[in-house]
């Protein structure tokens, strides 16, 4: 068993099937039941606690299997003689708000939810007060999971709670008080109408619990209803699909803006009333120039794939853009270590939509990220301005292209570090091509205005057989020289799988 959940580590989280899918199910009600055991006998010898002592929440987004799984999880909590919260469907970053609010007080919390990922899949997420688990965390809950004693002489309680009502209430406070409207204070939002797409996943409570209680109209808001099919599309506001409907729902119901949620609501996106995405490189510039305004002079955290023209924005407002690795959790415990350094760092956020700010734990929280965005567009309305008008001064690159490059070995790390490396040797012999010296992973390549006008970044993937490609230009049909520049270094590798470039920017692959 140890060696199954082993296997189901996924960074920071564990995720597997759930519900049998191709003939395989690896995320079964006894592994979760086991983790259940091994996270209270991690939280007794980190935190020195006695499980009669343990308080722990547990919640889920709305996938098939979640009911079954938290049954597990719970069943093994309370035989460990932990008292534990039963929040029902809730949000990942509310979960984690059950270890902060004195009200509750929580040792741990765990959240069943896979994000994005197909419906038949399921995952954990554990937080303690010091925020998400991290990779080690996750390693030594799993090796306590084969240590642990599976009973105790005394069971614990299960309390049921519906705690996204909390968190609401904590989100539509937040909004009252910072909007201060010295007109109607209880209703900020009174004449907006602003459309919500959940996605059938977990924020569906963001239209009716904040919105409408704050005086919007949700009318023309879609998938705000639970349901783990995911029959309209995958609740991801990176997918292309998922942001045409918000886009098309929003000018069809002439709304003045639109959300969309991830499952679990650790992730969003939004719509200008013009229907045109603010999102990736818009939203990091819109969130930062509310950021900055409130603490000037903050180093901005991203990942590394951010834009150009984002990183002049960041500093045409007097904030630092610190480009770091991809990966939520690289960004914000950077942006954690910037800060015990002395160094104000108010942001970390990748281009996912992954948001954190350091006044709010530093919580990937996509519901908080647009309660901020709120305050301000009900600001910006008094002045006839809109939320869009923040972001008037954004250059976008005039191409920009992300691509997979599959690895076909078994050994694909040191296969893919064996390229990087190469590429970087490669470099020497490109005209105007320079290697980015202020880097964190894989190679990033600065291409003068002749052979390109932009960069490009290739690195490899922790989890899969994949070399991302990210390039952008400043100039129209330069993605393809830099293109030309780039394939005869990739060609000599015969285990890249380099199908995908076949009819991308006129670029002939045949040898």
């Amino acid at each position: 068993m140890l060696q199954e959940l082993k296997r189901l580590q996924s960074g920071t989280d564990i995720r597997g099937i759930a519900i049998e899918h191709e003939g395989t199910k690896n995320l079964t009600p006894n592994l979760v039941n086991n983790v259940g055991f091994g996270f209270v006998e991690w939280l007794k010898k980190t935190k020195g606690l006695s499980s009669k002592n343990i308080k722990i929440a547990v919640g889920m987004d709305s996938r098939l299997s979640g009911p079954e799984l938290k049954k597990s999880l719970i069943e093994a909590l309370v035989d460990s003689g932990c008292n534990v919260y039963d929040c029902g469907i809730c949000t990942t970053p509310a979960m984690f708000m059950t270890t902060i609010l004195e009200n509750y007080s929580c040792d741990g919390a765990v959240m069943i939810t896979a994000s994005h990922l197909p419906y038949y899949y399921n995952g954990l997420k554990f937080f303690t007060k010091e925020g998400g688990c991290e990779k080690e965390d996750i390693e030594n809950i799993i090796e306590c999971s084969n240590l642990a004693e599976k009973k105790c002489t005394t069971k614990g309680l299960v309390e049921t709670i519906y705690f996204i009502d909390v968190y609401s209430n904590i989100l539509v406070d937040k909004i009252r008080k910072n909007v201060n409207s010295k007109t109607n204070y209880e209703r900020p939002l009174e004449g907006t109408k602003i459309i919500v797409d959940a996605g059938n996943g977990a924020g569906g409570f963001f239209a009716y619990k904040v919105l409408e209680k704050l005086g919007a109209s949700v009318e023309g808001s879609q998938f705000t209803e639970p349901d783990g099919n995911f029959p309209n599309h995958i609740p991801n506001p990176e997918n292309e699909e998922a942001m045409n409907s918000i886009k098309e729902a929003v000018l069809n119901n002439k709304a003045d803006l639109g959300i969309i949620f991830d499952t679990d609501v650790d992730r969003a996106a939004i719509v200008s009333s013009d229907g045109k995405e603010i999102n990736k490189n818009a939203l990091i510039a819109l969130i930062s120039s509310i950021v900055l305004e409130e603490n000037p002079n903050s180093i901005i955290v991203t990942d590394s794939v951010t834009s150009t023209g984002l990183s002049d924005f960041i500093t045409s407002l007097g904030g630092i853009h610190h480009r770091f690795k991809r990966g939520y959790k690289n960004v914000i415990n950077e942006s954690k270590r910037l800060n015990k350094e002395g160094k104000l760092s108010c942001l970390a956020i990748e281009t996912s939509g992954h948001a954190a700010l350091k006044e709010n734990y530093f919580l990937d929280d996509g519901a908080y990220l647009i309660a901020k965005i709120l305050i301000k567009m009900a600001k910006l309305k008094d002045e006839g301005k809109e939320i869009s008008s923040l972001i008037e001064n954004l250059k976008y690159p005039k191409e920009s292209m992300d691509m997979r490059i599959n690895i076909k070995r078994e050994d694909f790390k040191s296969y893919g570090e064996m390229i990087i490396e190469g590429l970087k040797k490669y470099v020497d012999h490109v005209n105007g091509w320079t290697i980015e010296p202020k880097n964190y992973e894989g190679i990033k390549i600065n291409c003068d205005k002749e052979n390109g006008d932009g960069w490009l970044l290739l690195r490899l993937s922790l989890h899969e057989p994949v070399l991302p490609l990210n390039i952008e230009s400043d100039s129209e049909n330069s993605i393809n020289k830099i293109l030309e520049r780039l394939m005869p270094f990739l060609r000599k590798y015969e285990d890249l799988n380099l199908d995908n470039f076949s009819n991308i920017f006129e670029v002939q692959l045949k040898k």
